[in-house]
């Protein structure tokens, strides 16, 4: 019996020997299998990439309200409607701009700033916060609630149609025509690089932790099926 026993492990190790590593079969699509398994790993988010997602996501809807903006107000002043341009100057209402804010949990508001005074200015706009363009306002408030905050400035020549000087950025007349339609807006007079306002959002724990996740997640290139397949 153990004669027999040694004659089968002989073989089995022959066998083993005579399929070399070009006769293995590669199966496809293992690695991407093994990216999508590693995203699904739950993954443990430190406080500071929690700060960072909150980042990343206010950049991201801001950026892409501000560019709808652009491309809007470009269309009603090339058609002379210079009253429709200020109207349509509120991107976060905007219906794809709210769709983005709702599947990340961002609550999402522009407040305008006027710097004549210190009681002029919001009670929920830090003023130190808006002077640079380049400053952010990243926190955290509550356990489960994230803020972001961002200054909007006069960097365009569009928005300096309706918040500019007049006499010089846009006429006497239709400075009058602005401030008669909307004597709300503060923000006029305005010269390049002063600030406007600021984007303020307000985003939950979840939509941070998804934002963070979908950021990091891996990303699997697709291949020739040559290669797949292990063919040269």
């Amino acid at each position: 019996m153990p004669s027999v026993k040694l004659s089968l492990a002989l073989l089995l190790l022959l066998s083993l020997a005579a399929c070399g590593p070009d006769q293995m079969q590669h199966l496809p699509g293992t690695k991407r299998i093994a990216e999508e398994t590693a995203n699904w790993e739950p993954k443990r988010i430190m406080p500071p990439q929690l700060l960072q997602a909150t980042r990343w996501a206010g950049d991201s809807l801001t950026a892409y309200a501000d560019t709808l903006l652009r491309r809007r107000l470009a269309r009603a002043l090339a058609a002379g409607d210079l009253l429709r341009a200020a109207a349509v100057c509120h991107p976060q209402n905007y219906p794809e701009v709210d769709s983005m804010a709702r599947k990340w949990h961002i609550r999402a508001r522009r407040a305008e700033w006027q710097p004549t005074t210190a009681a002029a200015a919001p009670a929920t706009i830090a003023a130190a916060g808006l002077r640079p363009d380049t400053a952010r306002l990243i926190g955290r408030p509550a356990a489960d609630t994230f803020f972001y905050q961002r200054p909007i400035t006069l960097s365009a020549r569009l928005c300096g149609r309706c918040h500019g000087r007049p006499g010089q950025d846009l006429s006497v007349a239709d400075a009058g025509r602005l401030r008669a339609a909307f004597p709300r807006l503060q923000a006029v007079g305005r010269a390049p690089g002063q600030v406007l306002g600021a984007w303020q959002l307000t985003q939950d724990r979840t939509g941070v932790a998804e934002f963070f996740t979908m950021k990091t997640r891996k990303k699997w290139k697709e291949r020739s099926l040559k290669k797949l397949l292990g063919r040269p």
